[in-house]
């Protein structure tokens, strides 16, 4: 069963709070799940594609379903068991058809509203971003996946939808998730940031990049660090983690103590980079910053990465 949050950074973070108890005993259980979705109490989150389906209603945004609201936007080419709510209702993720998207967009009292959007614009509670990214990370995978790594035939969705089992080769494929490290190299009372061309102007940002096979977190921090940057660091600290689905990361966000202020940029990685004092980030935060600079928004760990640095300085290399 699902327990109590306890109130670390990372429930902090947009996509991390998930309160459902994932009731992951009962995935095998087809009778039982048949039950759940059956149940008056099940509820749905739609998505057309990888895009959530929400009813707006005076200026409110709503994320849940009835089984018979769900019919109603089209048959579900897939539905995944998400778990169960404090009072034992079932949760569920349909994935609409494509082509729904269009019909979907014309019916009143509807809006088809991209994830990230829906968590720049606080659009819905923290506790249904979450489990819409979920929705939305698994949905994608069953997109991707619909044939065996292992032989190449078709694959069929299994474990409500926790698991893809290959017919021909009796290989099980699982769901994926890519760890991401993203920190922030901190030299004294300043830091360092980044931007890459894709961003938007005057937006720096913490840097990031994947895990590679055999390495650890730590020396993931301080490969990218070196690598993008050209700064080498020693000690590295954690901060939180954030779920990322987009498609289906795990963000771990760090510091790292920087061992140079000589910075040697990777154009092919970025933009631009530079140290930030704790001023200059608190005024990114504010709107205040003198050349218009800004800061990552709330929904994104790189906001908490600085959030924290802006608040105990280098004093963050000491948790």
């Amino acid at each position: 069963m699902a327990s109590s949050r306890p109130n670390d950074r990372s429930a902090a973070v947009g996509f991390s709070l998930n309160p459902l108890d994932r009731a992951s005993e009962k995935r095998e259980d087809g009778e039982a799940i048949a039950a759940l979705k059956a149940s008056g109490g099940a509820r749905f989150l739609a998505l057309a594609g990888d895009v959530p389906v929400l009813k707006v209603r005076d200026g409110t945004y709503e994320p849940l379903f009835t089984s018979d609201e769900v019919r109603e936007l089209g048959d579900p080419d897939m539905t995944i068991f998400l778990g169960m709510d404090a009072g034992g209702s079932g949760f569920f993720a349909a994935g609409l058809k494509q082509d729904a998207a269009s019909a979907i967009g014309q019916r009143e009292g509807l809006e088809l509203v991209d994830l990230r959007s829906i968590a720049m614009r606080d659009l819905v509670p923290a506790a249904f971003l979450g489990e819409l990214g979920c929705a939305k990370a698994m949905l994608d995978w069953h997109g991707r996946h619909g044939f065996c790594a292992n032989c190449g035939r078709p694959s069929e969705a299994r474990a409500a939808g926790w698991r893809r089992d290959c017919g021909s080769c009796n290989a099980q494929h699982f769901p994926r998730v890519d760890p991401v490290v993203i920190m922030v190299a901190v030299e004294g009372e300043r830091c360092l940031l980044g931007r890459q061309s894709r961003f938007a102007p005057g937006m720096y940002s913490a840097l990031a990049g994947f895990l590679e096979p055999g390495e650890t977190v730590e020396d993931a921090v301080r490969r990218e660090i070196r690598e993008e940057a050209g700064v080498p660091c020693s000690r590295v600290v954690y901060l939180a983690s954030q779920p990322w689905p987009f498609p289906s990361s795990l963000m771990i966000g760090c510091f790292a103590k920087a061992e140079s202020e000589i910075i040697a940029i990777d154009r092919t990685e970025l933009e631009d980079a530079r140290w930030f004092s704790r001023e200059e980030v608190s005024e990114m935060f504010a709107g205040t910053h003198p050349h218009g600079l800004m800061a990552p928004q709330p929904f994104a760990i790189a906001h908490h990465l600085l959030k924290a640095f802006v608040e105990e300085g280098g004093a963050v290399l000491d948790s």
